[in-house]
């Protein structure tokens, strides 16, 4: 039985990967403003598509329905803050900075969510024609995994949480639950895991600069 897979979605989870990694490395140095670029572009698919929020993940029946994910989510994280906690690398902040800091890792964490299974997700099911694909789960975590480079904590934290996410997202399709699991446990694993072993949580050019002093050359 022959695949039928349509280039066009694959055509435009590709593009839009790339634009982000050369946004990463090159543009944002001299053109910030082109990170509109990116939502501005998968927004546009979905009308084009006439795709709703509910389509998305962002319907509150489905959040409803995956609350207990986020009491797993929030065991996770208390583990991870607990083995902070035996090991003596729990991150020094005060209340108000820890209630800001979540705060952000929600948003950021929505959007993330928004990214790898809103968009890049969806399409790559697109192409691939099923639904129920074992297939794209590994090949949008993979993608997420190297938008992280070369940073080889997030690298190997994307890539798992990165697939774990979009195999409930292929159940469940619930960004919100998504979302806030991910600034649950990536916030947890910033104040528990030491900046010699995360890099600062940095990714690109500014892990590159923090650990060699200067921009690589070569893309400048």
């Amino acid at each position: 039985m022959r695949a039928n897979f349509k280039l066009e979605p694959l055509a435009e989870a590709l593009g839009v990967f790339a634009f982000v990694m050369v946004f990463f490395w090159r543009l944002q140095l001299f053109h910030p403003w082109l990170a509109t670029v990116a939502p501005v572009f998968t927004v546009a698919t979905h009308m084009a598509r006439r795709e709703d929020i509910r389509w998305l993940g962002l319907g509150g029946k489905e959040f409803r329905a995956t609350l207990p994910l986020l009491v797993a989510a929030g065991a996770a994280a208390c583990l991870f803050l607990a083995c902070g906690a035996v090991a003596g690398t729990i991150r020094r902040m005060t209340p108000g900075e820890i209630g800001v800091g979540f705060a952000g890792y929600v948003v950021w964490g929505m959007f993330q969510q928004y990214l790898l299974n809103g968009f890049l997700a969806n399409r790559l099911f697109e192409f691939s024609g099923n639904s129920r694909s074992r297939a794209v789960p590994f090949a949008a975590a993979a993608l997420f995994s190297l938008a992280h480079l070369p940073n080889w904590f997030l690298m190997a934290v994307t890539l798992g949480g990165g697939y774990l996410s979009v195999r409930v997202y292929q159940r469940y399709r619930s960004l919100y639950v998504l979302g806030i699991a991910h600034a649950m446990i990536a916030f947890a694993l910033f104040l528990a895991v030491p900046d010699s072993i995360s890099g600062h949580f940095l990714i690109g050019p500014r892990y590159v600069i923090d650990y060699c002093g200067a921009y690589p050359e070569w893309l400048l």
